[in-house]
């Protein structure tokens, strides 16, 4: 199977065994870790995001990007799938896809989102440093939705008016978290407080329940 890596700086089209499709790994030649896929389905994702990016730009919405979200290194399909769906409900839009977070069209995602993915806009990047950057010279305040020595709980971020639109929650792999150097972007660290013995929540119920009551707190909510 042909595939190519998605890393703008690179792009190298390289054979890969037919069974590791679906399957992360590195790009031979920049390393990047990457989820392999066909080059038909690479450009099927290519044009969907083209006519994504057309419609948003003609849409008259006043809400559109001001509730948005980064999922960096998201491992499972299903939790990617379940993000989508939530994601519509609560009107985030749109999902920036970063690292070996999964993206459409995939089985295993439309299992969990139910066609979500048809419809929240979203965008595939090699890193979310491609992105948050971006996003915070366009003033876009960045959430990491992470338990660290300077997080605070959510819900009193919320109280004290620290989370305002435009905002982009960010949330990271299911083991490892958010990467230094992308917690590094946030301007805000928080957290959902923990009564039991684990230390956190599914990436995907911690994500839900940061993002009805971020669009509770900040704003009535409807469809992105």
């Amino acid at each position: 199977m042909l595939t190519q890596c998605p890393n703008p700086l690179c792009k190298l089209c390289f054979d890969v065994p037919d069974d590791r499709e679906g399957r992360n790994g590195p790009c031979p030649a920049c390393g990047q870790v990457i989820t392999y896929r066909s080059l038909s389905v690479i450009r099927e994702i290519e044009r969907q995001h083209d006519r994504r990016t057309r419609a948003a730009s003609a849409s008259p919405s006043r809400e559109r990007g001001l509730f948005s979200a980064v999922l960096e290194n998201i491992r499972s399909l299903w939790n990617v799938g379940s993000i989508f769906r939530t994601a519509d409900g609560a009107g985030f839009a749109p999902l920036y896809l970063c690292g070996i977070t999964g993206c459409p069209p995939h089985k295993a995602i439309a299992k969990t989102s139910l066609g979500a993915e048809k419809h929240i806009r979203w965008e595939h990047h090699a890193s979310a440093l491609d992105v948050l950057p971006r996003l915070s010279a366009q003033g876009v305040q960045v959430v990491a939705l992470e338990q660290t020595p300077a997080s605070e709980p959510l819900q009193a971020a919320l109280a004290r008016g620290a989370i305002k639109p435009p905002l982009c929650l960010l949330v990271g792999n299911e083991v490892a978290g958010i990467s230094a150097e992308t917690l590094a972007q946030a301007s805000l660290h928080c957290h959902l407080p923990m009564r039991g013995i684990k230390a956190s929540l599914n990436v995907a119920v911690a994500f839900g329940i940061a993002a009805y009551a971020i669009r509770e707190r900040t704003g009535a909510i409807s469809s992105a």
